[in-house]
């Protein structure tokens, strides 16, 4: 069937049987339905358009994003066990020996949920937090931030931990850090750090080879990305590199993931079979 028809296939199929679309997907490509949209590495810009036209651009963007999610899901779902143990190994022990991880001094990484079946970050923490920072002095180790979610607009926070003693379950039983430590005092905030993070590992639902990023919908980690981005460029600090975890059906072909005008890129991706560099900088710096 040729592209054309395939559009017109997913399209009719959305109008008439939602409950159908994945069987679409799993007939072609995902590339064969979507048009590729720009990706620059920057935070992506909306186009001057009607405040119409802008709506309608981005409530298709939002069905494709839905039909994407149910897709992964599903793939993620069908893993075996072994494999995606495997998998996780395979993620995490790149990571550690990476120069780009071992020369990294302050790094925010995300808490690996297996009910969110999120690539497993357990063997990253642990070498992290075997010799953390002391009193603020990165010579000594590693400074580490965890994201810590407020409320349901969006808003996380990315706090610093010293030992996953640290990290308390949530009401949906994901771990993250209770806002004051031991002692009483207020964690830091990343935001409020005098000095900026050189790395982020960032969990994710889906990626494509061209740096987008397809998160699970809450927008928590593009808000966030966001914000840091902006303290960095008011601040004139090196820009962090924005690395993403992911299992091998998680990858996308280039231009497959659409995006809107909060879709926040990545420089790298890892994965079973090794680093993707994407953006100049990770080029630079993963090889």
């Amino acid at each position: 069937m040729s592209r054309t028809g395939l559009r017109q296939k997913a399209k009719l199929v959305l109008m008439t049987q939602p409950d159908s679309i994945a069987t679409v997907l799993t007939q072609a490509p995902f590339c064969s339905l979507f048009n590729p949209l720009p990706a620059p590495r920057s935070i992506v810009t909306m186009t001057n358009n009607t405040h119409q036209s802008s709506n309608t651009h981005l409530e298709a963007v939002f069905k494709q994003k839905k039909i994407l999610r149910s897709s992964v899901r599903k793939a993620l779902k069908g893993m075996d066990p072994s494999s995606r143990s495997q998998e996780d190994n395979a993620v995490q022990n790149i990571i550690l020996e990476a120069p780009w991880f071992r020369s990294s001094q302050r790094l925010c990484a995300y808490i690996s949920c297996s009910s969110l079946r999120e690539v497993d970050t357990s063997k990253v923490l642990s070498e992290i937090l075997q010799n953390p920072a002391k009193d603020g002095h990165t010579q000594m180790g590693k400074r580490l931030y965890v994201p810590r979610v407020e409320d349901k607009n969006s808003y996380m926070r990315m706090l610093n931990i010293t030992h996953m003693d640290d990290l308390i379950s949530n009401s949906m039983n994901i771990l993250e850090p209770a806002p004051v430590d031991g002692d009483g005092n207020e964690r830091e905030d990343v935001m409020q750090a005098t000095d900026p993070v050189d790395l982020l590992l960032l969990p994710g639902l889906a990626f494509d080879k061209s740096g987008r990023r397809l998160g699970r919908g809450g927008g928590y980690y593009d808000a966030f990305l966001k914000n840091y981005l902006e303290l960095v460029k008011e601040r004139n600090w090196k820009q962090p590199l924005l690395v993403a975890l992911a299992y091998s059906v998680q990858i996308m072909d280039e231009g497959v993931i659409p995006v809107t005008p909060n879709d926040v890129p990545v420089d790298a991706l890892v994965s079973p079979a090794g680093v993707i560099p994407i953006t100049t900088a990770a080029e630079e710096r993963c090889h």
